[in-house]
């Protein structure tokens, strides 16, 4: 570890909740989203963290294939195997928008990523599939079971939220077997990242606008992690393909969507007990200062460490790695505010630095 040799920084534990089944995402207004195998359910944080039953303050059941985003007015955005539909509330549905079915050889077909519904409820961002019809240009070789398809490439909308009715489309790289895409929290901007098997993550950032949608940037090798609060940078991580020995993998950057000629990178192999053993997995963004990766490194004596690091934001600079006051393993979950969540099998457990 040559950046910051040993430094510990203590963690604080605030609290202690049942453990979930599934994963926690946070949404904006004090909720929390957790997705279950055929569920989807929205929290209220408070009562979340203090392990209440009756926190739950809205859910849908999904079919296996299903992947669901979570609305500000309490209803949920869902992308099936061969449409969008959004519902509301109650449970009735707003609006519904059919596309190709999509490819990746299951059956039935399930969406690479959900939907992501902006901040102000006003749009919805989703990447579908599109079919070429016969003797169209531009097939993307892709595995597919049969009836086997001709596919281009996937395309980009951005859907009024209240209608259903697409304001813009555009295409985006090749054809997507994993999607993330992630709003700032102004709605002034979104980054959406595709993953296809062999070519690995491409990254766009978009500005949506009365004409329809900007394609304002992008960056190719690097999965979005998320915004910087109250600024106009943004969190890549890098998760190349591994095609040769020296391929880096373990690249953060922030890019300033308004000047990508401005973007800071650090190279997390500066960390590392061992360059060739260790893992670095993913970057949170606890707030407007902090950035917490998780690790798995390899010391030159004992077993395998999960390991925590905190970085400042702003600098991308490294402050040290997290010492528990008990074992975490499992997820982490930023709650925007400077603290985090570590959830495993055990129990969820709330923290903050010390």
């Amino acid at each position: 570890m040559r950046d910051v040799g040993n430094v510990r920084l203590d963690a604080v534990l605030l609290g202690a909740a049942p453990p979930v089944r599934g994963t926690v995402e946070t949404l904006t207004g004090g909720r929390l989203a957790v997705r279950r195998p055929g569920r989807i359910e929205v929290h209220a944080q408070e009562g979340f963290l203090a392990g209440a039953a009756d926190a739950v303050l809205a859910s849908l059941d999904l079919h296996p294939h299903e992947r669901a985003a979570a609305a500000p007015d309490g209803g949920f955005v869902v992308a099936g195997s061969a449409g969008l539909r959004a519902v509301t509330a109650r449970g009735a549905v707003r609006w519904e928008l059919p596309h190709d079915p999509w490819h990746g050889g299951h059956r039935p077909p399930r969406p690479p990523g959900a939907p992501a519904v902006s901040p102000c409820g006003r749009h919805v961002a989703a990447v579908v599939p599109t079919l070429l019809a016969e003797g169209d240009p531009g097939e993307v070789a892709v595995y597919d079971g049969p009836p086997r398809l001709r596919y281009g490439q996937d395309h980009l909308l951005l859907i009024d939220a209240a209608t259903g009715r697409i304001r813009a489309r555009r295409p985006v790289a090749a054809v997507s077997d994993r999607v993330a895409v992630r709003w700032r929290a102004d709605a002034e901007v979104f980054a959406v990242s595709c993953w296809t098997a062999w070519y690995s993550w491409t990254t766009s950032w978009v500005r949506p606008g009365a004409e329809g949608m900007e394609v304002a940037g992008g960056t190719a090798f690097h999965e979005v992690a998320g915004f910087l609060p109250a600024s106009s940078r943004l969190l890549t991580m890098r998760r190349a393909e591994r095609l040769t020995l020296d391929d880096d993998r373990c690249e953060l950057a922030c890019h300033d969507v308004s000047d990508p000629s401005l973007t800071k990178t650090y190279d997390l192999d500066r960390l590392s007990w061992d360059p060739e053993e260790d893992d670095f997995t993913d970057a949170h963004v606890l707030d407007a200062s902090r950035i917490l990766v998780t690790a798995d490194q390899v010391p030159p004596e004992g077993p395998l460490e999960h390991t925590h690091w905190l970085l400042d934001a702003p600098a991308l600079r490294p402050l040290g790695r997290l010492r528990y006051p008990l074992p975490v393993r499992g997820g982490v979950v930023s709650l925007g505010d400077g603290t985090w969540l570590t959830c495993d099998e055990a129990a969820t457990h709330h923290w903050a630095a010390g």
